[in-house]
């Protein structure tokens, strides 16, 4: 029962739809009208609004911290993987949306924090680092993602990795139009096109 309360946690956190809500407000309409269609914060820059794109990268983040947090506190550690996977499935697949949301980057990170810090801090540092060199914002993430698994790994054993794995593939997963691109040469860089 605890497992199913915890991905209730995660998954309705998780599904708040930041992004478009600051947009609405914003009265910039509908961010799924532009861009990539997502809601994400890199979405909501192609606006051009760099202040209502930092407050969704905060909002998303700290979603998935907080369902975590949460988690533990109410239900214990056992818990939080779950609630952990799912606030990053909410977001990605917000009911309210028709289950199209973001691709779930920001609301990792947030996870990350609150599952184990040396796990954010490792991923944040390397999409930052990314994002000065190649300033491609999917290519940023995808390499804060694999160092993610891989310091969730050395961190914590199989009771960190397998939750951080699970998020990390799922990202990967949401970002193939964007591997793809990447590939080709064709995807763009931060603040422009898709």
């Amino acid at each position: 029962m605890n497992l199913v309360i915890a991905a209730a946690i995660g998954l309705l956190l998780g599904s708040i739809p930041f992004g478009l809500i600051l947009t609405r407000a914003a009265g910039l309409g509908d961010i799924r009208s532009i861009g990539s269609g997502n809601i994400g914060a890199t979405n909501v820059l192609r606006t051009g609004n760099k202040k209502l794109a930092a407050a969704t990268l905060a909002l998303d983040f700290l979603k998935g911290a907080v369902a975590v947090w949460l988690a533990a506190a109410l239900l214990g550690p056992e818990a939080v993987g779950i609630a952990a996977i799912a606030a990053v499935l909410g977001h990605c697949h917000p009911p309210w949306l028709a289950f199209r949301g973001g691709k779930g980057v920001a609301t990792a990170l947030g996870v990350f924090l609150a599952l184990a810090w040396p796990v954010f801090l490792a991923a944040a540092l390397t999409w930052l680092v990314m994002a000065k060199l190649v300033k491609i914002s999917s290519a940023s993430a995808l390499t804060g993602m694999a160092v993610a698994a891989i310091a969730a790994f050395l961190w914590g054993g199989w009771a960190l990795f397998w939750p951080v794995a699970l998020i990390v593939a799922y990202v990967f997963l949401r970002h193939h139009a964007n591997i793809a691109r990447l590939i080709d040469g064709t995807e763009p860089r931060i603040g422009q096109g898709k």
